[in-house]
């Protein structure tokens, strides 16, 4: 007899499983998870891989397609079997028993907001807090962020109380938001007492690793004052320097004002409530000049004046970290910083209406009233 033929039989592709049946329902629920873009890419797979036994494959066969182990397959397949759709969801672990009740939590939060340290000190620490309630500085951090409490830090404010207040502020907004035809709109104030400093020892410059250095201590060499009217269109600005910010001071910048802008055009100055703005010198000069209107800010209410904006702007970029042996050489070099401001301009945009800014302060101040104060 002649030798049999060994035929090999093709070897099974994983153990064969039940049929994983799905309904309509839940078939539906599955290929929305894997479309849905704020899925989890972990949700995503798990569905792809039960829709995949649902067709009738294997383990090893979905294994291969999903490009994971035959293990996590059988993972969700059982899991989905047992509990359908719910069975997708990583349970929540116990994780470690909760040590710190709500009642500590509570009185860690009223102590913070209302008494002070036993030591004189105006705010608490994690430190002192931790010692003061005998929990942990990590709980007391915790506690603090959760409820948003930061004793560390103080922020500065003034509530103006202008008996006008409400038309100043509409009126300061309604020229940014909307200024009149045929005009121009200048935001004008002083920067006073401007100091010529040098340092006492020579300024060591930035190097890898080291930020640039000053000594602390310092010689002063005179003071000027700066006169700037700031265009709110364009952005540039007009400006005088003076020894002194009398009134004799301002009327000079006045005429320097008309000089500078198209006499077809009326100015309408924003500025504060200091005095040398209104002596009968100036309101004489105004009387003169009647294509010129005031417009005054609310008493304590600097912010309104956008001019305050690029004085901010000119004291970190130039003043503060200059020094300057003489005040004709710190006047050269803010002049030498408006002239390259004004050939590259950038105005301010005031995004806000007079509405938003006044609902702003009312929440505020019911805030505060709230509170206690």
């Amino acid at each position: 007899m002649g030798a049999r033929t060994a035929v090999a039989k093709p070897r099974p592709r994983g153990r064969p499983k039940a049929k994983l049946l799905l309904s309509p329902t839940e078939r539906a629920e599955l290929e929305r998870l894997t479309r849905r873009r704020t899925s989890a890419q972990a949700i995503a797979l798990r569905a792809r891989i039960v829709l995949a036994c649902a067709d009738g494959l294997t383990n090893l066969e979905v294994a291969e397609r999903m490009g994971t182990s035959h293990v996590t397959v059988g993972k969700w397949r059982s899991r989905f079997v047992d509990r359908r759709l719910d069975g997708l969801f990583d349970e929540p672990r116990p994780g470690a028993p909760r040590t710190i009740t709500d009642e500590q939590v509570e009185a860690v939060v009223v102590k913070t907001l209302e008494e002070r340290p036993k030591d004189g000190a105006t705010h608490w620490s994690t430190r002192s807090m931790a010692k003061a309630t005998g929990m942990s500085q990590t709980a007391i951090v915790n506690i603090w962020h959760a409820f948003s409490l930061q004793p560390h830090r103080t922020e500065s404010f003034k509530l103006s109380t202008d008996p006008l207040f409400i038309e100043k502020v509409r009126d300061i907004v309604g020229l940014y938001l909307d200024p009149p035809e045929r005009a121009v709109v200048l935001c004008v104030d002083e920067k006073s007492q401007i100091q010529a400093l040098n340092r006492a020892q020579p300024i060591l410059p930035l190097a890898p690793g080291t930020p640039e250095r000053r000594s602390h201590d310092y010689v002063r060499h005179g003071t000027t004052s700066l006169f700037a009217a700031l265009d709110t269109a364009s952005g540039l600005v007009i400006d005088s320097l003076h020894r002194r910010h009398r009134s004799v001071e301002f009327r000079k910048f006045l005429d320097r004002i008309d000089a500078e802008v198209p006499g077809s055009l009326d100015v309408h100055l924003v500025l504060d409530n200091y005095s040398t703005h209104k002596t009968p010198a100036v309101k004489r000069w105004l009387v003169r000049h009647p294509r010129f209107h005031l417009h005054f800010t609310p008493t304590g209410s600097s912010w309104l004046n956008l001019v305050e904006r690029w004085f901010a702007e000119l004291t970190n970029k130039k003043i503060r970290r200059g020094a300057h042996r003489s005040v004709p050489e710190l006047n050269r070099d803010i002049r030498a910083w408006i002239k390259a401001w004004n050939e590259d301009p950038r105005p301010y945009v005031w995004v806000k209406t007079a509405d938003e800014i006044l609902e702003s302060l009312a929440r505020y101040c019911q805030r505060i009233s709230n509170s206690g104060h």
